[in-house]
């Protein structure tokens, strides 16, 4: 009995300061149920990326390749550091974990994607990204270190166009 009079005080004040009553419950930030574990798809293809870009939004921060033809194979998981595709030489990347995205496609013309700067993206900006960093491409792959605040919940999907390409998106949460 004094528990029941205990939660119903508590939801009482939380309607009078204007808290939902499932704040304090086990509800995922944004509905967002990803999770933090390796994502992928095996086949590869001969169709080329050719421009990246990213994006804020409000749960969740994106990177988005974009490839001339059809993606279909690409491997996204945490990893302790980047290294180089070929040479395995360790690529620095800021933030307090990294994701290496490789996405299964040789890349076209690599000084196009890159800014001013040498790097990839400006994401100084955002919630969750700290640093798109090139890794290289090797035997049909490309590499990308993605250097987020912390590990966190994200998500990878493909998707047809603009035209006949299509795009590899690869979303990370801004919390758990």
């Amino acid at each position: 009995m004094r528990r029941s009079l205990v939660v119903l005080v508590a939801i009482v004040f939380g309607v009078l300061l204007g808290v939902p009553a499932t704040a304090g419950a086990s509800t995922p930030y944004c509905g967002i149920t990803w999770g933090s574990l390796p994502k992928e798809a095996s086949p590869g293809s001969t169709d080329e990326l050719y421009d990246i870009r990213t994006g804020r939004h409000t749960c969740f921060d994106r990177m988005v390749l974009d490839v001339n033809g059809d993606v279909r194979g690409y491997s996204v998981r945490y990893v302790a550091e980047i290294r180089k595709d070929g040479s395995g030489e360790l690529v620095p990347v800021r933030g307090g974990a990294r994701l290496e995205v490789i996405a299964r496609v040789p890349t076209i013309a690599t000084d196009a994607i890159f800014l001013p700067t040498g790097e990839l993206a400006d994401v100084s900006e955002y919630s969750t990204f700290r640093h798109v960093a090139w890794a290289g491409q090797f035997e049909g792959q490309t590499t990308i270190g993605l250097g987020v605040r912390a590990r966190l919940p994200f998500r990878v999907f493909l998707l047809d166009g603009p035209g006949t390409g299509s795009r590899m998106v690869v979303d990370v949460a801004h919390r758990w």
